[in-house]
C-alpha cells in the first residue's frame, strides 16, 4: 500500500489555519474555506521518518481536514488527501499495531481491527462520495458490472480511485465476518481496474502492486496473474519504494511458502535508502518496520 503526503504536523496545520482565519472580516467566508482546503490538500509529510510524531500529530490534521472537506464536498485534492490519510493511519498504526499485540493479547488486536475497518469505511466512503460527486451515477455504473455502463476516470481521478479501492480492500479484509462487506471485493477489484486503466503507473507501482494484491486475495484469483502484477510493481518502483517489495512478500511468497523468497523480498525491502526529503520516506519507513517485524516472525508464518 502506498503511504504518502496526508498525515501532517499539528502545529504547521495551527498556524495555517490561523492564519486564513483572521482574513475572516474582509474575505467571503466561502473564499477562506477555499484557501484553507488548498492549504491542508497541499502540506505534506511524505519526508518524515518520525513515525511517532506523525501518529501523534495526524489525527487532528484529519479531523481538521476531514471538517474542511464537509463545507467544501467538491474540493477533489483535499478528498483524496483525506481518504489517503484515513488509509494510512488505518494501515500503519492502528491495524499493524493490532498485528504486533496479538500473540499476547487477542482481545486488543480484535479491538483494533474494528477500529481499522471503521477507519478504512471511512476512507473509503469519502473518496467514493468525491468520484460521485465529480461523476454523478458513477458507483451504480460500477455497481452493474456491464461493459457497456461501466464508467471511465480521468487521470485527474485516478489516485481518489486508488485510495478508494486501497481502503476498500482493508476495510473487506477486516470484515470477514460481514458477508454484505465481503460482498463487494469485485467493486473494489473493477475500481482498482479503472484506474490502472486510466493511468497504469500511477504510485511508482502502488496501483499495480494493490491490483496484484487484490488478484491473489479474490476466490478463483490467478496465482500467475498476481506475481506478474508484483513484479511489474516492483519494476515500475525502481528501486525507490518498499511498499511493491512487501507486497510480493505477503501477497505470493507467503501463500506459496516459499520462505526464501519471503525473506529475501523483505531484507530488499530493509536495505532500501532514499535520498534527504524523498517523498517516500514515510512510506519506506512504515515498510521498513512491517518488514523487519515480519522477518522476525518468520518461524511461526512457515
Amino acid at each position: 500500500m502506498k503511504l504518502s503526503s496526508p498525515m501532517h504536523k499539528a502545529g504547521l496545520a495551527c498556524l495555517t489555519l490561523a492564519a486564513l482565519l483572521s482574513l475572516a472580516a474582509c474575505t467571503p467566508r466561502q473564499m477562506i474555506v477555499d484557501n484553507l482546503a488548498d492549504a491542508l490538500s497541499a502540506q505534506g509529510a511524505g519526508g518524515e521518518k518520525d513515525l511517532e510524531l506523525l501518529r501523534d500529530a495526524a489525527p487532528f490534521h484529519l479531523k481538521l481536514s476531514e471538517s474542511i472537506l464537509r463545507q467544501n464536498p467538491g474540493h477533489r485534492p483535499l478528498a483524496e488527501s483525506v481518504a489517503a490519510g484515513f488509509t494510512q493511519y488505518a494501515y500503519a498504526f492502528v491495524a499493524f499495531e493490532a498485528d504486533r499485540v496479538e500473540v499476547r493479547d487477542a482481545r486488543a488486536a480484535e479491538r483494533l481491527r474494528a477500529r481499522a475497518a471503521r477507519l478504512y469505511e471511512r476512507a473509503q466512503r469519502h473518496a467514493m462520495r468525491a468520484l460521485e460527486s465529480a461523476a454523478p451515477g458513477f458507483g451504480a455504473a460500477l455497481a452493474a458490472g456491464d461493459e457497456g455502463r461501466r464508467p471511465t476516470l480521468s487521470r485527474e481521478r485516478v489516485g481518489l480511485a486508488y485510495w478508494a479501492a486501497a481502503a476498500w480492500g482493508g476495510w473487506i479484509s477486516l470484515s470477514k465476518d460481514d458477508p454484505d462487506v465481503v460482498a463487494d471485493l469485485p467493486l473494489a477489484v473493477r475500481l482498482a481496474q479503472l484506474a490502472w486503466a486510466a493511468d497504469p503507473d500511477w504510485g511508482q507501482g502502488a496501483l499495480t502492486g494493490l491490483l496484484g494484491s487484490f488478484e491473489a486475495a479474490r476466490p478463483g484469483g490467478s496465482p500467475a496473474l498476481a506475481l506478474a502484477r508484483f513484479d511489474q510493481a516492483i519494476a515500475q518502483s525502481a528501486g525507490r519504494s518498499a511498499g511493491p517489495l512487501l507486497g510480493k512478500a505477503e501477497g505470493h511468497a507467503l501463500p506459496a511458502g516459499d520462505r526464501a523468497l519471503f525473506e529475501q523480498l523483505l531484507r530488499q525491502a530493509l536495505a532500501i535508502r532514499e535520498g534527504a526529503d524523498s517523498p517516500l520516506a514515510t512510506e519506506n519507513e512504515v515498510m521498513r518496520q512491517r518488514a523487519a517485524w515480519l522477518l522476525d516472525k518468520a518461524d511461526d508464518l512457515f
